[in-house]
C-alpha cells in the first residue's frame, strides 16, 4: 500500500474540472446605462428652461443698460397746519395742507400717474384719506407740484401712552404726522406703455402748529421714502 500511494505522487487523475464561469455583467459601469425616454427629456426640459432664464436675464440687463430706470423722487415742501386739536371723546379735528413735488429722474421713461392715494396718519391711527385720479402722463426729466388737504375731524383710537405723546407735541406746537401714499403708475418707453406698478411712498413730517397767524416754528423740506416693489 505504501508503494501504491508513493507511484501515484499525489496527482489526480478523476473527470477535468471546468473553468469558472465568467460574468457578462462588468464592473466599474452603471447599471442604469440608459437613462430611458423619461430621462432623456426631463434633461432638454431642463436645458430650455436654464436658457430662457439666461436670456431673460440678458435682455433685462440690456434694458437697464440702456434705459438705466430710476425711482420716482417725492418731497413736500411746504406743511401748513392750522388746527390739530384732540378732544376727550379721541376725536381729532385737523385742517393739514401739504404742497408735494413729484420729480421722474430718467432720461428715457415717461410716467403715467394714474392714481394717487393719500393716507395721514397720527401714532399710527388714519384720520384722512386724498385720493387723485389719472394725474396724465409725467415726462421724463420734469417735476410734477401736488397740493393735498385733509380737512375735518375723525374718532382716532389713541391710547393713554399716546394721548401723553399728543399733549407733550402740543406744548411744543410740532406734530409727528406721517403721509402714507400708494401709487399706480405705468411707464412708457417710446410707444411702448408697460403694466402696472404700486410703488408706496412715506413722508415722516414734523409740521408746526400756526394758531393765529403765528406758527410754531418753520417746516423745513422732508424727502419721501419710496418702495417702488
Amino acid at each position: 500500500m505504501a508503494d501504491k500511494g508513493a507511484h501515484l505522487n499525489g496527482a489526480y487523475y478523476g473527470p477535468s474540472i471546468p473553468p469558472p464561469v465568467q460574468s457578462s455583467h462588468r464592473h466599474g459601469r452603471g447599471r442604469g446605462r440608459g437613462c430611458g425616454c423619461g430621462c432623456c427629456l426631463f434633461r432638454l426640459l431642463c436645458k430650455i428652461l436654464i436658457a430662457i432664464v439666461v436670456l431673460l436675464a440678458l435682455a433685462f440687463f440690456i434694458f437697464w443698460l440702456v434705459v438705466r430706470p430710476q425711482k420716482m423722487k417725492l418731497h413736500v415742501t411746504e406743511a401748513s397746519l392750522t388746527n390739530f386739536n384732540l378732544t376727550a371723546d379721541n376725536t381729532l379735528h385737523y385742517d393739514l395742507a401739504l404742497n408735494v413735488s413729484i420729480r421722474n429722474p430718467n432720461k428715457k421713461l415717461g410716467i403715467y400717474n394714474d392714481n394717487i392715494e393719500a393716507r395721514a396718519i397720527y401714532e399710527g391711527a388714519r384720520f384722512d384719506t386724498e385720493v387723485f385720479r389719472n394725474l396724465g402722463l409725467q415726462k421724463k426729466k420734469t417735476t410734477k407740484d401736488l397740493s393735498v388737504v385733509f380737512r375735518g375731524q375723525q374718532l382716532v383710537n389713541l391710547n393713554s401712552k399716546k394721548i401723553a405723546k399728543f399733549n407733550e407735541q402740543k406744548a411744543t406746537g410740532v406734530f409727528d404726522i406721517d403721509v402714507k401714499s400708494y401709487l399706480r403708475i405705468r411707464l412708457r418707453l417710446g410707444d411702448f406703455i408697460t403694466g402696472d406698478f404700486k410703488p408706496k411712498i412715506k413722508c415722516d413730517l414734523k409740521v408746526p402748529l400756526t394758531t393765529n397767524g403765528v406758527s410754531a416754528g418753520t417746516f423745513k423740506k422732508t424727502k419721501c421714502d419710496v418702495d417702488f416693489f
